[in-house]
């Protein structure tokens, strides 16, 4: 099931339009990127989702209910800008944060305690905002969007100005709440992260969705019969009528099918010329490949 479903969505601003008919839909346990280049409506479509701004038309569906009679405190929302108090003690901001999001005062002090305690970070309860490093406040805004145990959670760049360390320390934390039934919408300009930790995507350009589905699904999708083939010894100067060269390496060569080849052609070729194979692979264009091309071939439309 779904907890969010977005139909036909558009917003202008004037003459601009942000969003132009956009529709998808997020699955409860599960990572959705959110991706798209500069400009193209994605911070709009998060605050319609948010409820910060309301759309010019199509329906928003949060857990089975309009977004107007959803409640807002089952969204967690981790923007880009940062938003905390920096002369605010870190104990009393998260709390104060807790708070505004309907917990009690002892509920709201126990899961910050919890949290802190969690990223072995209790003795900053009496620090000042200001006094931590960029990286320490990107997990304090991460333990004030999560505190509530929100259903759906919108990360946007959540690993901006963070350590490898720290990093692996949120992904870690990212995947413990999706197993625990949290859908989490991912925003960010780093297709590898997406193809680590996403499982279906959409692409956004110029207000319209252009692209959508599982990850997997996209990269078979795109694919164009490239295998690499790692070998021991020289090879013959021809390749077969099946298939070409793309490129020669030291003891490997990619080689990609042509007309009605299969992989099964490659692996003839091989044992026929008696070559030594250590590794065979096909090779699919990566998330970035997909989108630097779909978004440059929108653009021309």
């Amino acid at each position: 099931m779904p907890i969010l479903s977005l139909q036909s969505i558009s917003k202008s601003f004037g003459d601009k339009k942000a969003n132009d008919s956009i529709s998808f839909e997020v699955r409860e346990s599960s990572i959705f990127g959110l991706l798209g280049p500069n400009g193209a409506g994605k911070t709009t479509l998060i605050r319609i989702i948010t409820g910060i701004i309301s759309q010019d038309s199509g329906n928003i569906i949060i857990d089975g209910k309009p977004i107007q009679n959803a409640s807002q405190r089952l969204i967690g929302y981790m923007p880009e800008e940062r938003g905390l108090y920096k002369k605010m003690k870190v104990g009393e901001h998260l709390i104060y944060l807790a708070r505004l999001k309907n917990l009690s005062k002892k509920d709201a002090k126990e899961r910050v305690q919890f949290w802190l305690e969690k990223f072995k970070s209790s003795d900053w309860w009496d620090k000042k905002v200001e006094e931590l490093s960029k990286g320490m406040q990107q997990k304090v805004q991460f333990i004030a969007t999560v505190v509530n145990d929100p259903k759906l959670l919108i990360l946007d760049e959540p690993f901006s100005g963070l350590d490898p360390i720290n990093t692996n320390l949120l992904k870690e934390e990212i995947q413990e709440l999706k197993k625990k039934g949290t859908a989490i919408i991912f925003s960010t300009h780093r297709m590898e992260q997406v193809e680590e930790i996403c499982e279906d995507i959409v692409l956004i350009n110029n207000g319209k969705n252009i692209l959508g589905g599982s990850v997997r699904d996209i990269r078979q999708c795109f694919k164009e019969n490239k295998f690499s083939i790692r070998h021991e010894g020289s090879l013959p100067e021809h390749l077969n009528g099946t298939m070409r060269l793309v490129e020669k390496k030291e003891n490997e060569i990619i080689v990609q099918l042509t007309g009605s080849g299969s992989p099964n052609d490659v692996l003839r070729f091989c044992i026929d010329n008696k070559i030594v194979v250590h590794g065979f692979n096909e090779i699919l264009p990566g998330i970035n490949e997909i989108f630097i091309r779909e978004v440059n071939k929108s653009n021309t439309v």
